[in-house]
């Protein structure tokens, strides 16, 4: 609506020039761009901050009282996506963000379905049987309430879908394990298993109705993190680069950053080593190529993504055909050289532990993990000064409300101008400097044209879960 008011071509000529020289960081660059660009009113930068928040609220029989999400695209369409549920047979909650890379097919499948394997792979196979029992029936068990889901999948791929994970369930209740359930291996279980029906879903419908469909959704891929909480229990499992980082309160009230997550690319040397060791020595100079797998993929662990994946007879005969010959790597000679694999982290939760943030890289560009753990612990602090003052209960002592009010007054100094977290972040990362919230800057971010916007931000997904400290309190040990 605004950019209407600029010159479009003189936009796209900057643009050419910035990719052209490459001038990402350059302060010539920005200095061209933003002399294209309008300016945002401070309504109107929140109108756009805003549109896609959402918070949850628990009634208190959990270790999690409410999480804030929020996303703000760079790609049209995103690329990124989330997924947050209540387990019904367990007591678990699962919250995920997913990053989707060579479109956001993937992402979008995977938000969607991972849960539902992850929360079969918990079950004893007592419930896993009864599931099956009633699965045609009309009282048939749910395993999951999912919080603002709003992607649809059309009939034809619902019921293929649908019956790839009947198909998983009864795998599950056929196995009979003796060994101690391990989160861990559920967790690893649900993610190799769903990846394996990506692929499965793709060559078994080849010249059918609907391979375009599964095949653009094997191809393209995604990188997720998904934290599974059950009291104070938290296991985070992730593939890729979307980072989960716990803040901590400290006995003198300093923040601290956990990090929940293991980034899987170049900079991680003992991935880097992992994946060196599967290949042949001669590989050793092309595996790993300009700082991404065989030169082009920059996370070296990913669902789908599977012409990284596949022999390269398979996709001579089933990619080929619908991609072209691009679609086959340079230097693919011992496949696969990628795995959906997981790591898993474990932390056993304490009333310190005030919130988990989970988040795509689109923010970890812009802001580092502590940096997030400060800016949610000062949002906390500053929120209670957007409600009225209420007491916690009757018959207080006048030193308990003089703590509160003084509590108050300090919040007062950081009262933000969101009461969403997630948005608190967003705007922080785009438009924080040293000196506060530089308004010019976010303008720009925010109305940069889609010729150039992902040489500067990309899209961006944040969860924030804020933790009961009083349930958190009475666990026992």
């Amino acid at each position: 609506m605004v950019l209407q008011n600029v010159s479009s071509n003189f936009i796209k000529s900057v643009s050419n020039v910035c990719i052209r020289k490459n001038e990402r960081n350059s302060s010539k660059c920005i200095q061209r761009l933003y002399m294209a660009l309008p300016r945002l009113t401070p309504q109107e930068v929140t109108a756009i901050l805003q549109a896609n928040e959402y918070t949850k609220e628990f009634n208190g029989q959990s270790s999690i009282k409410y999480y804030d999400s929020n996303q703000l695209a760079s790609n049209n369409p995103i690329e990124d996506t989330r997924s947050e549920a209540q387990c019904l047979l367990t007591k678990g909650i699962l919250l995920g963000v997913f990053d989707g890379h060579g479109g956001g097919t993937c992402a979008q499948v995977v938000s969607k379905r991972l849960f539902h394997y992850i929360s079969a792979c918990l079950l004893p196979t007592k419930l896993l049987k009864q599931y099956l029992n009633t699965n045609s029936s009309n009282n048939k068990l749910e395993l999951l309430q999912m919080f603002n889901d709003k992607i649809e999948f059309i009939p034809e791929i619902k019921d293929l879908y649908e019956k790839s994970f009947l198909t998983f369930v009864k795998d599950l209740a056929e196995v009979e394990s003796t060994k101690e359930f391990q989160m861990e291996t559920a967790l690893e279980n649900a993610f190799l298993r769903l990846d394996n029906d990506l692929s499965n879903e793709a060559l078994l419908n080849v010249d059918k109705k609907g391979t375009a469909r599964t095949l653009t959704v094997a191809v393209s891929g995604a990188v997720a993190a998904v934290a599974h909480i059950d009291g104070p229990h938290l296991h985070v499992a992730g593939v890729g680069d979307v980072q989960a980082v716990l803040g901590i309160l400290s006995e003198d009230d300093g923040w601290s950053a956990k990090l929940m997550t293991v980034e899987h690319n170049t900079d991680n040397r003992a991935e880097v080593e992992r994946i060196l060791s599967e290949h042949p020595p001669n590989e050793k100079s092309t595996v790993i190529k300009m700082d991404r797998l065989l030169g082009q993929l920059a996370p070296l662990r990913s669902l789908g993504d599977f012409h990284y994946k596949w022999s390269k007879e398979i996709l001579q005969e089933v990619v080929v055909p619908y991609f072209g010959n691009a679609a086959i790597p340079p230097n693919y000679f011992t496949p696969p050289y990628l795995t959906a694999k997981p790591e898993v982290k474990y932390h056993r939760l304490t009333p310190r532990d005030k919130f988990l943030i989970i988040a795509s890289d689109g923010l970890w560009e812009l802001i580092s993990p502590l940096e997030a753990v400060r800016l949610v612990g000062e949002h906390m602090s500053g929120k209670v000064t957007l409600s009225p003052l209420r007491l916690p209960c009757k018959n207080m002592k006048l030193s308990d409300i003089n703590k509160m009010l003084l509590q108050r007054k300090e919040g007062l100094k950081t009262k933000p101008l969101d009461s969403n977290a997630a948005t608190h972040l967003l705007r922080n990362a785009l438009g924080g400097t040293e000196y506060g919230i530089d308004h010019t800057k976010l303008s720009k971010l925010l109305t940069l044209p889609s010729e150039v916007i992902r040489i500067f931000r990309d899209d961006i997904t944040i969860t924030v879960v804020y933790m009961d400290s009083e349930f958190l309190r009475h666990c026992p040990p």
